[in-house]
């Protein structure tokens, strides 16, 4: 079938992409922070289907990291016919007059940075072989701005402006990009974004059925399963109950 990079592949919407494109045939690059997860993933996906699949320890927002591992992967495993860009993280929820500036540089280091370090590592080899899609993982954040959200948001809306230059650069070498902007989805994002909170994550859900990360990987799956003259662009997803970033109607 080919190649699928997918970052940030140790839980969310990356393992569950990892999972749907290994079930297709797919061999799977994964790329992750926690090593015992992206092993067992790794050990997972051979099992079950059976597929090839190269696992790689690093944080995308070190570019020393993504450089040395990324770039010296095997010539074999560069002929990548998807990159998923997925890793991300949201770091707290505060008005920007309090925010943590760790937490803000956590998220423009993860979202922006290392979108960008892994895309220009990929792109050439896409580029030489002038075939590929490349998908951004960006959110309903990049499209409305929402209370205590000012950086998260801004991160997304990068993603958002990102993708729609990468478009336009890479036209020339017929390689597709795609935003897929996920709403409220039930995955470990807001427990990361209070800390490891596992009562304020809960609550986010409540009153509403939101979003899983197979619903968002099989629209991935599904952006990237065109006839080649088809491009999907932008594309947004919520849960029914949810209009866009700000309404939800919880009962």
């Amino acid at each position: 079938m080919g190649i699928v990079l997918i970052t940030g592949a140790t839980a969310g919407f990356g393992q569950a992409c990892a999972t749907t494109y290994a079930s297709k045939g797919y061999d799977v690059i994964i790329t992750g922070r926690r090593k015992e997860r992206l092993e067992a993933l790794q050990t997972q996906l051979t099992q079950e289907f059976g597929v090839n699949v190269l696992a790689l320890n690093f944080d995308v927002r070190d570019e020393a990291a993504v450089k040395a591992v990324l770039g010296n992967i095997p010539e074999e495993w560069q002929k990548i016919d998807i990159l998923v860009n997925n890793a991300g993280l949201a770091a707290g929820l505060s008005t920007i007059d309090e925010g943590s500036t760790d937490d803000w540089n956590a998220m423009i280091d993860t979202n922006v940075k290392g979108l960008l370090y892994v895309s220009r590592t990929v792109i050439p080899w896409m580029r030489s072989r002038t075939t590929g899609h490349i998908v951004n993982i960006g959110s309903t954040a990049a499209k409305l701005v929402y209370a205590k959200g000012n950086v998260y948001c801004a991160t997304k809306a990068a993603v958002d402006a990102i993708t729609q230059g990468m478009r336009i650069d890479l036209l020339p070498y017929r390689i597709k990009v795609t935003a897929v902007h996920p709403g409220a989805a039930e995955t470990e994002f807001s427990l990361v974004r209070f800390k490891g909170d596992e009562d304020k994550a809960k609550d986010v859900y409540k009153g509403f059925i939101p979003l899983t990360a197979q619903d968002v990987a099989d629209v991935v799956l599904y952006c990237t399963s065109l006839p080649p003259h088809v491009c999907i662009n932008d594309l947004v997803l919520t849960p029914l109950q949810q209009a866009n970033a700000y309404y939800i109607d919880k009962k």
